[in-house]
């Protein structure tokens, strides 16, 4: 099963763009997640498009934070990327005519529902600066 990185790969690139002074451009962007900046510019208008970053064209261009990392929690990221689906489970009749797999069906649908509503809960309160910190302990600990 292939995973859906886009969620680390931008929480990734915006706290390295807090640490910079300058607009950071999508062929950076790109060496730094090991793809081309056409995908970049892709994922990025997204991230524009919900006001976390803006973007500059030209010398001196690229992109920026809009707003600290205080203020933009993991689920803003994710609704920025599209909201990908966040379990690979699935049925493998979507409409079946045995009660047994309709039950089955209906088990995981309201369970599944009920994990996704508490993990979008839960990305609701972590704020990137939270991650930050987290990174600022690691390298005090190899210190």
């Amino acid at each position: 099963m292939r995973h859906d990185s886009r969620l680390s790969r931008m929480l990734h690139v915006l706290i390295h763009m807090a640490s910079e002074d300058t607009a950071i451009t999508s062929e950076q962007i790109g060496r730094m997640l090991g793809t081309n900046a056409a995908v970049v510019r892709r994922t990025m208008a997204g991230m524009r498009e919900a006001g976390l970053v803006v973007s500059g064209r030209g010398p001196g261009g690229g992109w920026r934070l809009n707003r600290p990392l205080a203020e933009i929690t993991l689920a803003q990221v994710y609704e920025a990327i599209d909201s990908p689906a966040l379990f690979a489970l699935g049925f493998s009749n979507a409409e079946p005519e045995c009660l047994v797999e309709q039950e089955v069906n209906q088990a995981l649908e309201r369970t599944l529902a009920e994990a996704r509503e508490r993990l979008l809960r839960r990305f609701a309160e972590i704020r990137l600066s939270d991650i930050l910190e987290g990174f600022d302990k690691r390298v005090a600990a190899l210190r």
